[in-house]
């Protein structure tokens, strides 16, 4: 009992603090940039983070609209203007701003381009 009991505790700390995305993000900014060394990236990246939350000027990302939209047509191979549900939840995921645990539900409609860019706009500002 005490364990599930601690495993709860530590759950609701890495959500509270929104742990589980930045690591991701972090991950997924490694793996976009490549840096030479790596720790030394992600420690100025943090100290960016913390400068952009502290002066309340917003984090440049590492995903602009271009790359947004390359993405999405990647993914819209036969250029219909849509992506399947599935396909945009694995490419939230893949660029670090979706968990298992979110909140993002299949409501049968399928993805535009306006939306997809609206809601990868939207959580990375929420990081």
């Amino acid at each position: 009992m005490e364990t599930s009991n601690r495993e709860l505790q530590a759950a609701e700390y890495l959500e509270r603090h929104r742990i589980k995305e930045l690591v991701s993000y972090l991950t997924s900014a490694l793996l976009f940039f490549r840096p030479e060394k790596p720790r030394e990236y992600l420690i100025s990246l943090l100290e960016r983070l913390r400068i952009a939350k502290v002066t309340g000027v917003a984090f440049p990302f590492f995903m602009d609209n271009s790359n947004i939209v390359a993405m999405f047509e990647m993914m819209d191979s036969s250029g219909r203007g849509t992506i399947s549900f599935v396909q945009y939840k694995e490419a939230l995921k893949t660029l670090g701003l979706y968990t298992e645990d979110g909140d993002l539900k299949d409501d049968g409609h399928i993805i535009t381009l306006d939306k997809f860019k609206e809601e990868v706009n939207k959580r990375m500002k929420e990081i």
